[in-house]
């Protein structure tokens, strides 16, 4: 049985990856800072799972996820880096808090939990799939530092699928739109717009679901996807076409 370590596992996209892999008999591990939001969670989940808490923002933790992962299930078939921090305004508005948080959890999580599991995905011949977003495309209006952290994302990507290519460990990414999610819900809310007027911009007329990144996550983890690699898959409704 493969196995698979999604990241910000226990909501939203990751939380939809996971309940995908499982579906597909894998293992799976997954990761999240909050053991309070995975037991909320875990009756939604059937099959193989553990939770190992850690933060990816810290070196230690990412290796400690991979290790706790081997002992558990004995090795590492598929990275899933879904861990992410939102955050919009102006730029005038972001600190330097702010802007390191961001990084900290979407550019240097990934990094660091690639790299620390490298050593497995090339044992296994296995994948890493990164959520990046439009945002880290084409940039989006009063989001500067979430656009740069992604547009970080999506060139990390690239260029870790150049160096693996010939191991092979193939590494691709996901650009979701907006989509519904509990993160997306509060973003909703705290603007005052509504569902109807976030979709009014999508050329499919509405956002996505978080099942749709779900999948598209799963197909670039597969054999199905077995002759790509350094690609950016955009589920985004039609939004940067």
């Amino acid at each position: 049985m493969k196995t698979a370590i999604i990241t910000g596992g226990t909501s939203g996209i990751g939380l939809a990856a996971a309940k995908l892999f499982l579906a597909e008999n894998f293992n799976c591990v997954l990761v999240g800072r909050s053991t309070v939001r995975f037991k909320k969670i875990r009756g939604e989940l059937t099959g193989s799972y553990r939770f190992i808490s850690g933060d990816v923002s810290k070196v230690a933790d990412c290796e400690k996820i991979i290790q706790r992962t081997v002992e558990i299930f004995g090795g590492v078939d598929v990275l899933v880096n879904s861990a992410g921090i939102y955050a919009e305004g102006a730029i005038t508005a972001v600190t330097e808090e702010i802007f390191d948080e961001i990084f900290a959890t979407n550019v240097k999580g990934t990094f660091f939990m690639s790299r620390a599991a490298v050593g497995e995905l090339i044992k296994s011949r296995g994948a890493v799939v990164n959520v990046a977003s439009d945002a880290g495309i084409r940039g989006n209006y009063f989001c500067a530092a979430y656009s740069a952290s992604k547009g970080a994302v999506v060139a990390f990507t690239k260029s870790l699928a150049l160096e693996l290519a010939n191991v092979p460990v193939r590494v691709n990414c996901v650009a979701p739109g907006d989509i519904l999610t509990p993160l997306t819900e509060a973003q909703i809310k705290k603007s005052g717009e509504t569902v109807g007027d976030l979709a009014k911009i999508y050329p499919l007329g509405r956002i996505g679901e978080a099942q749709e990144v779900a999948s598209a996550i799963y197909f670039l983890a597969s054999e199905k996807a077995s002759f790509i690699t350094g690609a950016v898959l955009s589920v985004d409704g039609g939004l940067t076409a």
